[in-house]
């Protein structure tokens, strides 16, 4: 399980890598460049499965599964 992602924040491009929590999915993060507040985009589960080269863990857990 991958639990660090590059993140790109979508208002200004900055990648930053970002440790995942691995028990929940993380609906808000702040870009420490900008200050842009992130959300998930419409049908992701959070900000990693939106903005980030990997899904978050309980996403690989679920694709993993089978489910």
């Amino acid at each position: 399980m991958t639990t660090t992602a590059k993140l790109t924040c979508p208002e200004c491009g900055f990648v930053q890598e970002v440790t995942m929590p691995i028990d929940r999915c993380q609906f808000f993060y702040r870009c420490v460049h900008c200050q842009k507040i992130l959300r998930p985009k419409p049908g992701d589960c959070c900000v990693f499965c939106s903005y980030a080269d990997a899904p978050c863990p309980p996403k690989q857990a679920q694709q993993a599964s089978g489910k």
